[in-house]
Order: C-alpha cells, then structure tokens, then sequence
C-alpha cells in the first residue's frame, strides 16, 4: 500500500490514508461487535449448563423431615464437590512446584553455558592456527595428511589386437588351415 501511497500526488495521498483510517475504524467495530456476541454467547451457555446441572429445588408442599433430608443430600454433595476441589488444587500445587524446579534448573543450566556473541572473521587456516597454536609454531601443517586416501580401480581394457594374427581363430577352420598351408 505504501508503494501505491508513493506514486500518487498530495491530494490523492490525503484521500489514500483517510480511506485506511476509514477502514481500519470499520474494521475496530466490527471486532469490538463479534467480542460482544461472544460474551453474550458464552453466558447463555453457562446459563445453560448450570441449568442441565443444577435443576431448580421444589421446596413448596415438602414435610420437615423431607427438607432435612434435602439438607443431607445436599450437604454430602457440597461435600464431594469440595474433596474433588481439593484434590485438584493440591495436584496444580505440585504441578506448579515442579514447573517452577524445572524453570530454574534451565535457567541455572543457560546461565552455566551462556554462548557470546561471535563476530564472523576471515581469517586464513595459517594464521588460524598461529592464533589457535600460539606463535611459537611456526611450520605450516599438511591438512592432506590427514585426508583418507582412496584407490581408484582400473577399468580392464581389452588389448586390441591386429585381426589377421588371429585369422585361424576366427576364421573357424580349427587349425585346418595350417595343416593345408603345411601339406603344400
């Protein structure tokens, strides 16, 4: 957009950003709307789920020892529910402990093995290693040496040879030809 901002004239660079503000507005009122909804969508569930959960008492034409009962019943239930809050609290406590002992191990650990800030170098292997070695080497090192050699095998060729040496061989006379050449 800002390529596009460039290339026009002063007026129409006003009208440009007025119609980003414009948009960018709009767009804020939007967001601010579908926040709204969801907020009244995520109260209408949990409405909802708690009257799933939780039905309405019926205390009218009950006898005393019915609602005492109710009592009980509902006392057991609070009970229950407080065990399992308890419960849950002490797991996310320890849970919480050992992330905190793990978090300072790590920190504890990158302390120990800060890296620095390396600055990039060009330097030779030479003089790498007259820093690395001291400058009391003075001999330049053969990095060849240390290379693994490997041995190229030969291809066999087949030799070539004059074709009328071997005529009798080919020519499929199985030496009858020099038992002719003989008796002549």
């Amino acid at each position: 957009l800002l390529k596009y901002a460039n290339s026009l004239n002063t007026g129409k660079l006003c009208w440009f950003f007025f119609l980003l503000l414009l948009i960018k507005t709009k767009l804020l009122k939007k967001a601010m709307i579908m926040l709204e909804e969801e907020k009244q969508r995520r109260q209408a569930d949990r409405e909802k789920i708690l009257d799933e959960r939780l039905p309405a008492l019926q205390l009218s034409g009950l006898s005393m020892q019915e609602l005492q009962n109710l009592c009980k019943e509902l006392h057991q239930k609070i009970d229950k529910v407080d065990e399992e809050r308890y419960d849950f609290s002490a797991k996310v406590a320890i849970n919480d402990k050992e992330i905190q002992n793990l978090s300072l191990k790590i920190f504890e650990l990158k302390g120990k093995m800060k890296k620095p800030n390396l600055k990039k170098v060009r330097m030779s292997a030479g003089a790498m290693l007259g820093v690395l070695l001291g400058a009391k080497v003075k001999e330049s090192v053969d990095f060849k040496a240390n290379l693994k050699t490997v041995k190229k095998e030969e291809e066999k060729k087949e030799e070539v040879t004059d074709w009328r040496k071997n005529v009798d061989a080919m020519s499929g006379m199985e030496g009858r030809k020099k038992l002719f050449d003989s008796a002549q």
